[in-house]
């Protein structure tokens, strides 16, 4: 007889319940041959197993694999059998683990010391580094903390630690560091991500959620059903190399597909970009910073064809009628034709209208990336797309609408059904915290205490921040102007860095803690971000290295000073946590009929776990049951439909973001005053050979670096007049900073615009210099701070407009990968 829920007959079940059984009472230490004998008579039977073939499995962003280790030291890596792509990106964490910039003990910057917290802030990224013990550590961590509590609150504590963690459910470093201060008092925190921080909150006032991090149409049905595939701003063919967990690669597979079926690919984008080139596919080269203009020319056309869907707009969409009378010119007198939007965009009137036909010709999928939000009104760019994608009245039919996940983390990779891991909570906020601030004002925020913002439809007030704590995150990368974030840096009293690494963040804190790598320690993390597919161990492959200890460990230190350790590791170790989160996993697949081991046996095996996909989930379409039944299935919309028109937003009368989508000028782009100084547009985007700051560190940059630096793409027509060659030294610069960076001249990339990739580690040829050289090329020396609007408050990461010139006289060094002099050989604390 069959036990239908498992698969499994009663025989085989009540076998495998008896062998795991035994084993379960089994000494892990004292008995491993009769707990191997158990575990190779058990394991066979559970179906959703899959074992590594060589070494000990781990994950990380940009893929799982099997680390190779011979006498305590990582050798080699190689992928997982099950992945469809695997990623050169993991070949380098060898190169992670045993990196020569490691940072090997707790420091302390020399004048925090010696004078207490607020001492010379100026000196932040040139002080001398004294090593402490690591108890001598946590204890002036704790203390800081503490005393901030007391004399100032939780508002005088910024806890937000952003940025791109390690993989891993349990050694998850925001989350510990939010659970630690909700025990300690509370903390300052932040809302958005600097990823999509204007998409998420425009998309939520549009069509209900943020949709930037929603599941996608499955790709099964985009390569049966697609007709014509957009690729607006994105360059997924790299960013689809990594993931937020553990990439499963399925959104590689699809591009692939849709290449070997012959499926028409646009891509829009300044940049022939790798993705272009991979797919065939034709380029359209907008102007920087123009896609809403160009968006616009495209809606005007199929209105003045009437080659829109009226029905579809009437019964799903509210708002439309004023949206038509902004298009014909009735309220401002320009009238955004194609002719119009060709002015500003650059491409001719004839090529948006062809354009314009053909998406309304053929089923079409609009597949947008997260550059254009990135900017200046970043907000409109992906309110115009949703309007444009119900003009043409194909959301909800398979292959048809739009996408904005398509591109990250393969979104379309269909759902599996299993069981979920959830990581450790953060806790609760303790009453009187203070509200979050935008995630991307956190310099404004430092450098303004008391200072009111709007920020979608409220008012945020900022605190002044006395302590900055950072884990997991790396704000001189990530974060834009980077003199000015220098200037800001330099008020509050103590910043604590977590990390690696000596970082440029790093090297400008006050307290230094030495955490491990992930393949230092034990943990586990899901693969697949949307499809949810896998369950990868993540075991320790060697020890830690240094004087290195795990986040957890760290945090466990400190909540012993403060008080709190019981509430903050209730009871549990490191593998007693990694417990708890399989066994409540396990019963989520037990109850969607998947059957797993005990968790003891599994983490012995060095299986990982790959959960079956249910055929309806091959073809799931987004929105699919909204068209079938607006009333039953309506949107989170006021509305519950598409708002092309915004009450909401119209009733918080902000100037730079009304209640209609439409074209403003950005701060800065080629119509500015700027541009008369600064002629050329920037463009920047995701390296293919790491990821943000990540792996910079490592050999891959040979592959990648021009000169020893940052490489900047330049058209032909651009270097030529500058005397700029291929290989040569270039200085790009604004009045915001300067930066070293190796030209790469190439006609890939449309006239007046150059791309430098972000995530170059920033590195000050002077740091007592106000506006010095970035002997490495960090792009965010030339990016603006200010927000994209004050609705979302997003981020402006990705536009500039500046100057170039070939570089001349000797070769500075560059030292961004270096360890601080000061801490090759720090100062001894003598107390």
């Amino acid at each position: 007889m069959k036990n239908n829920r498992f698969g499994l007959s009663r025989r085989q079940f009540l076998a495998a319940g008896g062998t795991l059984l035994a084993a379960g009472s089994l000494d892990l230490l004292y008995a491993r041959s009769a707990l191997a004998q158990a575990i190779s008579q058990a394991m066979p039977l559970f179906t959703a197993l899959r074992p590594a073939r060589k070494g000990i499995l781990t994950a990380a962003h940009w893929g799982a694999f099997e680390a190779l280790v011979e006498n305590g030291k990582m050798v080699g890596v190689q992928p997982v059998e099950d992945d469809p792509a695997p990623n050169e990106l993991i070949t380098m964490a060898p190169y992670q683990v045993h990196a020569a910039n490691r940072i090997t003990a707790p420091m302390v910057r020399q004048s925090w010391l010696e004078h207490g917290p607020g001492s010379n802030t100026a000196l932040r990224g040139r002080d001398k580094w004294v090593s402490v013990s690591w108890e001598k550590a946590t204890e002036l961590v704790a203390n800081d903390i503490r005393r901030l509590q007391r004399e100032h609150g939780p508002s005088a504590i910024y806890a937000g630690s952003y940025g791109w963690k390690s993989t891993g459910m349990l050694h998850n470093s925001r989350a510990l560091l939010h659970r630690l201060m909700n025990l300690a008092g509370g903390f300052l925190g932040y809302s958005g991500d600097y990823s999509t921080g204007a998409a998420q909150v425009i998309m939520s006032h549009v069509v209900g959620s943020m949709e930037v991090y929603e599941q996608q149409t499955s790709w099964p049905v985009v390569v049966e059903s697609s007709e014509l595939v957009v690729l607006w701003g994105c360059n997924p063919l790299v960013t689809l190399k990594n993931s937020w967990n553990v990439p499963d690669h399925v959104g590689l597979e699809g591009f692939a597909a849709l290449a070997a079926k012959g499926t028409p690919v646009i891509c829009i984008d300044p940049v022939f970009s790798d993705s272009a080139k991979a797919l065939n596919a034709e380029w359209i080269a907008p102007k920087a910073y123009t896609d809403a203009a160009m968006i616009l020319g495209l809606a005007h056309t199929l209105l003045a064809e009437k080659r829109h869907d009226e029905a579809f707009l009437a019964r799903y969409t509210t708002g439309f009628e004023k949206f038509r009378a902004y298009l014909l010119g009735e309220s401002d007198g320009l009238v955004k034709s194609a002719e119009w939007a060709s002015e500003i965009c650059g491409i001719a009137p004839a090529q948006l209208r062809q354009l314009a036909r053909r998406m309304a010709g053929q089923r079409t999928m609009l597949m947008a990336g997260w550059g254009i939000q990135r900017q200046h009104r970043g907000e409109q760019p992906h309110w115009l797309l949703v309007t444009l994608a119900a003009m043409l009245g194909q959301i909800g039919l398979p292959g048809g609408g739009f996408g904005f996940s398509y591109h990250y983390s393969s979104g379309g990779s269909p759902t599996a059904r299993g069981g979920i891991l959830s990581g450790i909570s953060a806790g609760v906020a303790p009453a009187g915290s203070p509200p979050p601030i935008p995630v991307a004002r956190i310099a404004d925020c430092l450098a303004n205490p008391g200072k009111t913002i709007a920020f979608n439809g409220k008012e945020v007030t900022y605190p002044d921040v006395k302590m900055v704590y950072v884990a997991g995150g790396n704000p001189f990368h990530h974060h834009q102007d980077t003199n000015n974030l220098l200037l800001a840096w330099q008020r509050p009293e103590t910043i604590v860095v977590q990390d690696p690494y000596w970082t440029a963040t790093a090297r400008h804190a006050d307290i230094v803690l030495p955490c491990t790598t992930s393949y230092e320690r034990n943990d586990m993390d899901m693969g697949g971000d949307y499809s949810q597919r896998y369950l990868f161990p993540m075991r320790q492959c060697v020890p830690p290295q240094h004087q290195a200890r795990s986040d957890f460990a760290i945090f466990q230190a400190i909540a012993t000073r403060l008080g709190v350790e019981q509430a903050f590791t209730e009871g549990r170790d490191e593998m007693l946590w990694l417990k708890k989160l399989y066994d409540d996993m396990k019963q989520q697949a037990r109850n969607a009929g998947v059957p797993l081991p005990p968790f003891d046996l599994f983490w012995q095996s060095n299986n990982y776990i790959r959960f079956p996909v249910p055929e309806e989930n091959k073809k799931w379409v987004r929105f699919a049951d909204y068209r079938a039944d607006p009333l039953l299935n309506p949107l989170g919309t006021p509305s519950g439909k598409i708002e092309i028109f915004s009450k909401t937003i119209a009733a918080m009368h902000y100037d730079d973001c009304a209640g209609l989508p439409g074209w403003q000028p950005p701060q800065e782009w080629h119509g500015s005053a700027q541009a008369l100084r600064y002629p050329l547009s920037l463009n920047t985007a995701h390296p293919a050979h790491r990821l943000h700051s990540q792996l910079d560190n490592t050999p891959l940059r040979q592959k990648y670096a021009v000169s020893d630096r940052e490489a900047i793409l330049i058209h032909p027509q651009d270097a030529v007049t500058r005397g700029i060659q291929s290989g040569d030294l270039v200085r790009a610069f604004n009045d915001r900073g300067q930066i070293l960076v190796g030209a790469l001249v190439t006609e890939a990339i449309r006239p007046g615009v150059v791309r430098i990739s972000e995530g170059a580690w920033y590195d000050p040829a002077e740091p007592a210099e106000p506006k010095t050289l970035c002997r490495n090329g960090n792009v965010n020396c030339l990016t603006f701070d200010i927000g994209t609007s004050r609705l979302a408050q997003g981020n402006c990461g990705q536009m500039a407009q500046l100057e170039v010139e070939k570089f001349t006289g000797a070769p500075p060094p560059n030292t961004a990968h270096a360890v601080p002099e000061s801490a090759r050989q720090p100062i001894r604390n003598a107390r």
